[in-house]
């Protein structure tokens, strides 16, 4: 018996250290430089911070892979039919796929977002967001990765890491052993205080404010942002402070839908941009426009009530082009040859 004891604690002695060394120092570095970003996607899209980073870490390797150095894609997100941005090659399990390229790391965070709200992955959002692991699940069942250990190495990243702590005020990575030693001690600690102890009051607070609700939402922003039309397209003008995150939760719409309306996928909303309401439609109220100088196709198209889509058909643009020329004429309309 004294035999087994000696080599039981041996055993601690050898492989205790090897468990403390598990953690990547580039892991820690890049979680402490993108954290706050995966805590505000999670406030303004419902997904998990510790999904975000989890995701982030294992498909950019923590920023050094390729398409995380030199396209600034850091969750391997592929080309769509509704890419219009920059693309980047990379041989995956094809040769030559096209991946999305981005200007800054930030895009690559907010494009994931948005990604995310594609039909496809809606049963992700009835998963509650402290679920973590049912989220890793599902997101494998619903297409994202192929690879089936997919979902098994998004929980060891989070759980080696802690990243289910992001977002709760406690520090991020430090492993379990470490949290509940730590939790130990501050309740072996006796805390004296020299104020007298408050009672609180039973009646509620005088400050609360009862939550609007949906139909009153809508009112209160429509009083904020009069409707106008253009091209028989209801839109209304951003304020400052606006996003398409929050006017989509103020209308009660799916945010994605009120980006396709506005041909806004992976772009910023500006105070004094317009946000249609509605479709835009496929011509427009006049034959013929002449651009500004430096006008973009996206600008006039939200100024004239046409489509992106329509106004590339019509003036026979392929996707490269993105600010038009100045004094060029921009047919709105399909006109027959006399």
């Amino acid at each position: 018996m004294k035999r087994i004891l000696f080599f039981a604690l041996a055993a601690l002695m050898v492989f205790g250290p090897l468990r403390a060394q598990k953690q990547n120092e580039s892991y820690l570095a890049y979680i402490n430089e993108w954290k706050a970003v995966a805590i505000r996607n999670q406030a303004d899209y419902g997904i998990p911070a510790s999904i975000i980073m989890a995701q982030a870490l294992l498909e950019s390797a923590a920023g050094q892979s390729e398409l995380a150095r030199k396209a600034n894609n850091h969750f391997g997100i592929k080309c769509t039919s509704d890419w219009d941005g920059r693309t980047y090659k990379y041989d995956d399990e094809t040769k030559n796929a096209c991946f999305r390229r981005y200007t800054k790391v930030e895009d690559s965070f907010r494009d994931h977002a948005l990604f995310l709200q594609k039909p496809r992955y809606a049963p992700c959002f009835e998963i509650a967001v402290e679920d973590y692991e049912g989220w890793a699940y599902k997101l494998r069942e619903c297409g994202y990765a192929t690879d089936k250990q997919y979902a098994p190495k998004l929980i060891k990243i989070i759980e080696d890491y802690r990243l289910d702590l992001l977002g709760k005020g406690k520090a991020v990575g430090k492993r379990h052993e470490e949290q509940t030693t730590g939790s130990r001690a501050k309740k072996a600690t006796v805390v004296t205080r020299s104020e007298p102890i408050r009672v609180i009051d039973k009646d509620p607070d005088p400050e609360y404010k009862e939550p609007l609700t949906a139909f009153q939402e809508r009112r209160q922003f429509y009083k904020e942002h009069p409707k106008k039309r253009q091209n028989g397209v209801r839109y209304v003008l951003a304020n400052e402070g606006d996003t398409y995150a929050n006017v989509a939760f103020r209308l009660n719409v799916r945010e994605r839908d009120l980006r396709i309306k506005n041909d806004a996928l992976g772009l910023e909303l500006n105070p004094g941009d317009r946000i249609y309401l509605a479709a835009k439609k496929n011509k427009g109220a006049t034959d013929y426009v002449w651009a500004e100088p430096g006008q973009t196709l996206w600008e006039l198209s939200q100024e004239e009530g046409v489509t992106v889509k329509a106004i590339r058909k019509l003036n026979g643009f392929d996707n490269k082009v993105r600010v038009l020329k100045t004094r060029q004429k921009i047919w709105l309309r399909k006109v027959k040859e006399s």
